[in-house]
């Protein structure tokens, strides 16, 4: 495939876009009646419902078994949303920009010094160092005053990152289009989830407001669940998979100001000082390799 500059660019910022009301949104919805399961199912329900008339011509037929499990548990489907959405029930919209978004460009880095043996210069060590550092003091307040629910939710976010950055590094290695990428996705995490979350797992759909699920199905479906998964995947093939990692340098500042209007969380000036730090490293990382 020939690389396209402004194509993958374009894919990138859109993303951006996406992922910081992903998290907003989502936070939002596991604050109402509905469960992290309801949004779940809410999400594939709609992306499932698209992507279903074109699973046959789009599933990639040239990878192997494994590797289409391996970007199923990794990718951006159920295990990957759970843990997000999780992950928002307990600790603000802002972390989650920084360690879930932010860690991405570290998980994705060192998966490539292990298996291609791309070994990070002083320039991408100092960059990694500076997130580190804005991430301890975005979640300086919440470790001392939030209990255990924020470090659960900050784990939970790094373990989101750490999946993530794997399926990242994978459809880079192996090509993958971003129909494909849509078929991977949805279809099995359809099939799958959804029966298991109507017979067995907790819901309080019954009690959520219309507005409230009518809302978190058409976002949660077309835009993270659908959308987001093309543009993703575009931009891995042409910006190639640590640069686009990279991009979620705007996510934390994105998320940060939009959860101020949408759900009151205003960052404290430490908070503010972090977010700046981890959006300078990323800048840092992606801009100019070392």
């Amino acid at each position: 495939m020939q690389q396209n500059f402004l194509l993958g660019l374009a894919c990138a910022i859109g993303v951006i876009f996406i992922w910081s009301g992903f998290i907003v949104f989502s936070r939002l919805g596991v604050n109402t009646a509905l469960t992290p399961f309801d949004v779940s199912a809410l999400r594939f329900v709609v992306a499932g419902a698209l992507t279903l008339p074109f699973v046959l011509r789009w599933w990639p037929r040239h990878l192997s078994l494994p590797i289409i499990a391996l970007l199923i548990l990794t990718g951006p489907g159920g295990i990957y949303t759970l843990l997000m959405y999780f992950g928002l029930e307990n600790a603000p919209a802002a972390y989650a920009g920084v360690f879930a978004n932010g860690s991405i460009p570290i998980f994705t880095m060192t998966l490539a010094a292990f298996l291609v043996r791309d070994i990070p210069g002083p320039r991408r060590i100092v960059a990694v160092a500076i997130i580190i550092a804005g991430g301890a003091l975005v979640g300086w307040r919440g470790l001392n005053a939030g209990g255990p629910d924020v470090v659960q939710g900050l784990i939970l976010f790094l373990t989101a990152s750490a999946l993530l950055s794997i399926y990242i590094f994978g459809i880079g290695k192996w090509q993958v289009s971003p129909w494909q990428a849509l078929a991977v996705i949805n279809i099995p995490n359809m099939v799958l989830f959804l029966p298991l979350w109507y017979f067995a797992l907790p819901s309080g759909m019954g009690e959520a407001a219309v507005g409230d699920v009518l809302f978190q199905a058409a976002f949660q479906g077309l835009g993270p669940g659908f959308l987001a998964v093309i543009l993703f995947t575009t931009a891995a093939l042409h910006l190639g998979s640590t640069a686009t990692a990279g991009f979620s340098a705007a996510v934390p500042a994105g998320a940060a100001i939009l959860a101020i209007p949408v759900l009151a969380e205003v960052p404290t000036p430490l908070e503010w000082a972090g977010i700046a730090l981890v959006t300078a490293g990323l800048i840092i990382l992606v801009l100019r390799k070392a």
